[in-house]
């Protein structure tokens, strides 16, 4: 598989994990804004594609849903 189709691949596993964890908790994206400590557009920008986390996000975000970061990038399924 190249590069650029793992990549994509992930970036749509990631926005796909950050959804369902927002449904699940009844949160809006202003909301995980909030309790993460992040921008709501950066969220946004997430959740449409447009971007991906760093790192740091991911780990704000792991800890905020108390989650493994390969659960969030789709190495892992629980």
């Amino acid at each position: 598989m190249a590069y650029e189709e793992l990549h994509s691949g992930v970036q749509v596993q990631v926005a796909a994990r950050i959804k369902e964890l927002m449904r699940e908790n009844n949160l809006t994206q202003v909301a995980l804004a909030k309790g993460t400590g992040l921008r709501q557009n950066t969220v946004s920008a997430w959740l449409l594609g447009k971007k991906e986390p760093s790192i740091r996000s991911l780990w704000l975000l792991a800890d905020y849903f108390n989650v493994d970061i390969d659960y969030l990038v789709g190495r892992k399924d629980y």
